[in-house]
Parts: structure tokens; sequence; C-alpha cells
């Protein structure tokens, strides 16, 4: 599908010119556009997604969510990330119109009317959900990095229709979301693109559709079909204790409830397990013996972490998620 630059201009309301650089790539002559991974198990790279990839992955978002002429979309991210950039390409694809907020910790400052799809990462939650306008929010996405268990209680019970999407930029952003609202577990693959499991029990993207056709993902899932799995955690950030294989991720959700400040699983080496499992919180206040007497009165003796280690402040990518490093 081709677009003007004109037709861009009155598509998409864009006042401080923050999706410029894009708009230029996108109308230029190249068949891709140059985007950057998270960063989040590792250095950024830069990749190449082809043009074609992006309308699809696209217009199977809108499809989804009911995205058409007639509808508001609202970006309160950079467009410099692949969430942003799949914003405007949502909006080439199905006519929308886009009004670009500048990126804060409180979306959704203004009275747009009723807004189709409004995507945001896990630290804008809470100003959203205070926002006096969130009843005009039709469909919230969530990506970029999990949420706890209490925010997903917060979503519930705001009323607000809310997703958790799967995805990375070399899919060209999310191709399975789950039901936040309904407390669903489930990832549902997007229509046309399906699920399978390696050797190691990570997830197979399959998308006959789609340039790359298959993607062997690091993330360790539990299948249930071809369309549906839930998400268990990295392959890369399973730690192996003494022949015993913990999942951070999953300890993490268990105790979600307990740690009120930002913190992770990670593991270290170990002479007598090999590995072990620590507690990272970022913090320098927080009563860790407390603390972890009530994480022992949660976790089971496997996966208690061995100890807990507080640092004014995590490493964190230029989107924002933690990295997990031994400290």
């Amino acid at each position: 599908m081709d677009i003007t630059a004109a037709r861009l201009a009155q598509l998409i309301d864009d006042p401080d010119g923050a999706a410029a650089r894009f708009i230029d790539e996108w109308l230029s002559a190249t068949p891709y556009v140059t985007a950057h991974t998270s960063g989040s198990t590792g250095d950024p790279k830069e990749i190449h997604l082809l043009k074609d990839d992006m309308k699809k992955s696209a217009m199977a978002t809108c499809r989804f969510f009911g995205i058409d002429s007639s509808s508001v979309m609202l970006l309160p991210l950079s467009p410099s990330y692949i969430a942003g950039k799949m914003m405007i390409v949502r909006a080439i694809v199905s006519g929308a119109r886009l009004l670009i907020e500048p990126p804060s910790s409180s979306p959704v400052k203004t009275d747009y009317g009723m807004l189709g799809l409004v995507p945001i990462v896990p630290a804008q939650l809470d100003g959203l959900l205070s926002s006096q306008f969130l009843p005009n929010v039709r469909n919230l996405l969530i990506g970029g990095s999990p949420l706890s268990a209490d925010a997903e209680t917060r979503v519930r019970q705001s009323g607000v229709k809310a997703w958790a999407s799967y995805g990375m930029t070399e899919t060209c952003s999310h191709v399975a979301l789950r039901d936040i609202t309904l407390g669903s577990e489930v990832y549902t693959m997007l229509p046309g693109i399906s699920a399978a499991t390696d050797p190691r029990g990570c997830l197979v993207i399959n998308a006959p559709e789609f340039s790359f056709r298959q993607l062997a993902t690091n993330d360790i899932v539990e299948l249930i079909d071809s369309h549906h799995f839930r998400w268990i955690g990295r392959h890369d950030n399973v730690i192996n204790s003494g022949g015993i294989k913990l999942h951070p991720e999953l300890i993490e959700r268990r105790i979600s409830g307990i740690v009120n400040v930002p913190f992770y699983i990670t593991g270290r080496p170990s002479e007598k397990w090999g590995e072990e499992a620590v507690l990272y919180i970022e913090s320098t206040t927080v009563d860790k013996e407390a603390l972890m007497q009530r994480i022992r009165s949660t976790l089971d003796k496997y996966s208690t972490p061995k100890e807990i280690i507080a640092v004014p402040e995590f490493q964190r990518t230029d989107s924002g998620k933690i990295k997990r490093l031994i400290l």
C-alpha cells in the first residue's frame, strides 16, 4: 500500500515532529526500515525489518482490535522503538487517525475522545490508571516487560480492557496477546501465526506469510496447542541449582505481592550448588531480614533466594527494562 507524505500528515497528529525520522524512512524507496533489539538480554542489535512484514503485522493487529478509518489511536511511546513504529504503520494500513503524545509516566492527559488502541509499557501504568480519561481507552496494549500480579489486579479492577503482548523487534511487534481483563494466563497467537516448541521447550513462531517464516525464541513456554501457550520465562535466565532448574520469572511472580520495590531474581556461581538464586532489590532502606522471612513463608526451600542484595539503582535499557546483572 503506497501512501504520500500529504496523506500521512492527515492521519498522524505529531506536533513535536517525533515521528518525522521514521516517516521519512517509510516513504523512502528502501524496502526495509532499521530497528534495534531491546538489549535486555545483551547489547542492542541493529536489524532490518521489511516494510511488507510490518504491513502484515499491522493489518493483523488492526483486524484483532477492529481498527479502521473511523478509529482514533494514541501513541504515548517513542517512535524510535518498534512499538511506536508499528503504531504508525497501523495508522497507514487502516486509515485510522494517530495522535502522538510525548512519552511520560502519565499518558492520556487530554480528552481525545474514544481511543481504539493505546500501547504503554508497565512504567506508565500507574499514571494511566489515575487519568480521568481512562474510560476513553477502548483497548490498552501493555508490552515491554511482564506486569506484576498486583499490577494485573489493579488493571482488572480499573475496568479498562487490557491486553498483554508477546513479541519482539524481529517479529515486527507482537505475535500473541493475553487478555489481562479476564485474568487469563494464556497467550493466543494472531491469525495466520502458529506456535510450536523446540527440544529446549522454547517457543517456535511459525509465520508462513512473513519473510522470516519461522523463528526460534529463547522463551520457555507451556504449549497448550498450536495457537495457545503459557509463558514461563527466558531460557537464558534458568538457574541450575544442584540439578534443580529454577525459573526466575516464576519465582518473581510468586513473590510480587511481597516485594514492593523493583526487584529481580538471578543466578550466581555457588561452590556447593553450581548456581544459586539471589534476589536483587532496588532499595537501600528495606528490612532485608523481615523480607526474607516473608519470602521463606511463600517459597519452597529450593526456590528461596540465598541472599537479598540491595542496590541504590538498577541498570535499565533505553526502553526501561531492568538488566539482570550479577552486581
